[in-house]
Protein backbone atom coordinates (compact mmCIF):
# COMPACT_ATOMS: atom_id res chain seq x y z
CA UNK A 1 0.00 0.00 0.00
CA UNK A 2 1.17 3.02 -0.71
CA UNK A 3 1.04 7.28 0.84
CA UNK A 4 -1.73 8.91 -0.30
CA UNK A 5 -1.51 11.03 -3.04
CA UNK A 6 -1.99 15.27 -3.16
CA UNK A 7 -4.36 15.79 -5.80
CA UNK A 8 -2.26 17.69 -8.27
CA UNK A 9 0.28 14.24 -8.26
CA UNK A 10 -2.23 12.13 -9.06
CA UNK A 11 -4.07 14.38 -11.72
CA UNK A 12 -0.09 14.45 -12.92
CA UNK A 13 -0.14 11.25 -12.96
CA UNK A 14 -3.79 10.14 -14.97
CA UNK A 15 -2.66 13.03 -17.58
CA UNK A 16 0.48 11.55 -18.10
CA UNK A 17 -1.20 7.83 -18.69
CA UNK A 18 -3.78 9.42 -21.07
CA UNK A 19 -1.04 11.04 -22.96
CA UNK A 20 0.34 7.71 -23.54
CA UNK A 21 -2.80 6.34 -24.45
CA UNK A 22 -3.67 8.86 -26.49
CA UNK A 23 -0.14 9.15 -28.26
CA UNK A 24 -0.14 4.89 -28.57
CA UNK A 25 -3.84 4.97 -30.12
CA UNK A 26 -2.12 7.72 -32.48
CA UNK A 27 1.07 5.60 -33.62
CA UNK A 28 -1.72 2.92 -34.51
CA UNK A 29 -3.39 4.91 -36.89
CA UNK A 30 -0.81 7.21 -37.93
CA UNK A 31 -0.18 5.02 -41.14
CA UNK A 32 -3.54 4.90 -42.43
CA UNK A 33 -5.64 7.61 -43.25
CA UNK A 34 -9.49 7.71 -40.92
CA UNK A 35 -12.47 8.41 -43.10
CA UNK A 36 -15.52 9.93 -41.07
CA UNK A 37 -19.05 7.97 -42.56
CA UNK A 38 -22.49 9.62 -40.91
CA UNK A 39 -26.05 9.24 -41.86
CA UNK A 40 -25.44 5.18 -41.50
CA UNK A 41 -28.98 3.26 -41.11
CA UNK A 42 -29.38 1.46 -37.45
CA UNK A 43 -28.91 -1.94 -39.85
CA UNK A 44 -25.63 -1.11 -40.81
CA UNK A 45 -22.77 -2.82 -38.68
CA UNK A 46 -19.15 -2.84 -38.32
CA UNK A 47 -18.98 -6.09 -40.77
CA UNK A 48 -21.38 -4.44 -43.58
CA UNK A 49 -19.44 -1.07 -43.44
CA UNK A 50 -16.17 -3.26 -43.85
CA UNK A 51 -17.35 -4.98 -46.68
CA UNK A 52 -19.14 -1.62 -48.46
CA UNK A 53 -15.70 -0.10 -48.10
CA UNK A 54 -13.12 -3.22 -48.61
CA UNK A 55 -13.72 -2.83 -52.48
CA UNK A 56 -11.54 0.30 -52.56
CA UNK A 57 -8.56 -1.22 -50.67
CA UNK A 58 -6.68 -2.54 -47.46
CA UNK A 59 -9.10 -1.41 -44.37
CA UNK A 60 -7.39 -1.47 -41.38
CA UNK A 61 -10.62 -0.66 -39.07
CA UNK A 62 -14.25 -0.23 -39.58
CA UNK A 63 -16.27 1.00 -36.19
CA UNK A 64 -19.85 2.13 -35.88
CA UNK A 65 -20.61 4.12 -32.61
CA UNK A 66 -22.81 3.29 -30.49
CA UNK A 67 -24.55 4.10 -27.37
CA UNK A 68 -24.76 2.63 -23.70
CA UNK A 69 -27.43 0.36 -25.08
CA UNK A 70 -26.15 -0.73 -27.86
CA UNK A 71 -28.17 1.84 -30.81
CA UNK A 72 -25.99 2.81 -33.32
CA UNK A 73 -25.42 6.51 -33.59
CA UNK A 74 -25.30 6.91 -37.02
CA UNK A 75 -21.87 7.73 -37.75
CA UNK A 76 -18.86 5.76 -37.75
CA UNK A 77 -14.90 5.76 -39.05
CA UNK A 78 -12.93 3.87 -41.87
CA UNK A 79 -9.29 3.60 -41.87
CA UNK A 80 -7.64 2.60 -44.84
CA UNK A 81 -3.81 2.19 -44.79
CA UNK A 82 -2.84 4.28 -47.54
CA UNK A 83 -4.62 7.59 -48.82
CA UNK A 84 -4.58 7.15 -52.13
CA UNK A 85 -7.40 4.32 -50.90
CA UNK A 86 -9.09 6.68 -48.75
CA UNK A 87 -9.02 9.22 -51.39
CA UNK A 88 -10.81 6.86 -53.75
CA UNK A 89 -13.79 5.46 -51.44
CA UNK A 90 -14.45 9.58 -50.38
CA UNK A 91 -15.00 10.48 -53.49
CA UNK A 92 -17.23 7.21 -55.05
CA UNK A 93 -19.10 6.40 -52.01
CA UNK A 94 -19.83 10.44 -50.75
CA UNK A 95 -23.40 10.36 -51.77
CA UNK A 96 -23.99 6.88 -52.12
CA UNK A 97 -26.97 5.29 -51.21
CA UNK A 98 -26.88 2.29 -48.37
CA UNK A 99 -29.88 0.58 -47.35
CA UNK A 100 -32.38 3.60 -47.57
CA UNK A 101 -29.86 7.16 -46.74
CA UNK A 102 -27.42 8.80 -48.36
CA UNK A 103 -23.95 8.35 -46.84
CA UNK A 104 -21.70 11.53 -46.27
CA UNK A 105 -17.79 10.23 -46.04
CA UNK A 106 -15.33 12.90 -45.22
CA UNK A 107 -11.40 13.17 -43.47
CA UNK A 108 -11.75 12.48 -40.12
CA UNK A 109 -10.69 14.95 -37.92
CA UNK A 110 -9.51 15.36 -34.36
CA UNK A 111 -12.38 17.01 -32.14
CA UNK A 112 -9.73 20.00 -31.33
CA UNK A 113 -9.12 20.68 -35.32
CA UNK A 114 -12.73 20.69 -35.87
CA UNK A 115 -13.35 23.22 -33.12
CA UNK A 116 -10.33 25.39 -34.35
CA UNK A 117 -11.40 25.00 -38.23
CA UNK A 118 -14.86 26.61 -37.26
CA UNK A 119 -14.14 28.94 -34.89
CA UNK A 120 -11.37 30.30 -37.66
CA UNK A 121 -14.58 30.16 -40.80
CA UNK A 122 -17.14 31.49 -38.12
CA UNK A 123 -14.25 34.52 -37.65
CA UNK A 124 -13.86 34.91 -41.41
CA UNK A 125 -17.63 34.90 -42.07
CA UNK A 126 -18.49 37.55 -39.36
CA UNK A 127 -15.38 39.81 -39.81
CA UNK A 128 -16.38 43.30 -40.90
CA UNK A 129 -20.19 42.37 -39.64
CA UNK A 130 -22.09 45.09 -37.20
CA UNK A 131 -22.71 42.99 -34.05
CA UNK A 132 -26.20 40.98 -33.97
CA UNK A 133 -26.22 42.11 -37.66
CA UNK A 134 -28.64 39.09 -39.31
CA UNK A 135 -28.42 38.50 -42.98
CA UNK A 136 -26.20 37.53 -45.82
CA UNK A 137 -22.87 39.27 -45.30
CA UNK A 138 -23.00 41.26 -48.60
CA UNK A 139 -26.70 42.28 -48.69
CA UNK A 140 -28.15 45.47 -46.66
CA UNK A 141 -24.96 46.08 -45.06
CA UNK A 142 -26.47 49.73 -44.39
CA UNK A 143 -29.97 50.42 -43.66
CA UNK A 144 -31.38 52.56 -45.77
CA UNK A 145 -32.59 54.79 -43.77
CA UNK A 146 -28.98 55.87 -43.23
CA UNK A 147 -28.64 56.29 -46.95
CA UNK A 148 -27.82 60.48 -47.53
CA UNK A 149 -29.49 61.72 -50.95
CA UNK A 150 -27.06 62.64 -53.13
CA UNK A 151 -26.91 66.56 -53.75
CA UNK A 152 -27.22 67.86 -57.17
CA UNK A 153 -24.41 70.11 -58.37
CA UNK A 154 -25.48 73.69 -58.11
CA UNK A 155 -25.30 75.61 -60.90
CA UNK A 156 -22.36 78.60 -60.81
CA UNK A 157 -23.61 81.97 -58.99
CA UNK A 158 -22.66 85.47 -60.90
CA UNK A 159 -22.36 88.43 -58.62
CA UNK A 160 -25.73 90.03 -59.57
CA UNK A 161 -27.77 86.24 -58.62
CA UNK A 162 -26.01 86.33 -55.11
CA UNK A 163 -28.88 86.45 -52.61
CA UNK A 164 -28.60 90.11 -50.52
CA UNK A 165 -30.47 90.22 -47.20
CA UNK A 166 -34.08 91.79 -46.96
CA UNK A 167 -33.13 94.41 -44.61
CA UNK A 168 -30.52 95.37 -47.66
CA UNK A 169 -33.89 95.19 -50.32
CA UNK A 170 -35.86 97.26 -48.24
CA UNK A 171 -33.63 100.18 -47.91
CA UNK A 172 -33.10 100.63 -51.59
Amino acid sequence: MSRAQKKNERQAELREKYEKLKMERLNRYQQGVNLYVKNLDDVIDDARLHEEFSVYGNITSAKIMVDEKGNTKGFGFVCFSSPDEATKAVTEMNGRIIVSKPLFVALAQRKEERKQHLAATARCQNQGMPRGFIGHAYSGMIPTNYLIASAQPRPFMTTNQVPRPRWAQQQQ
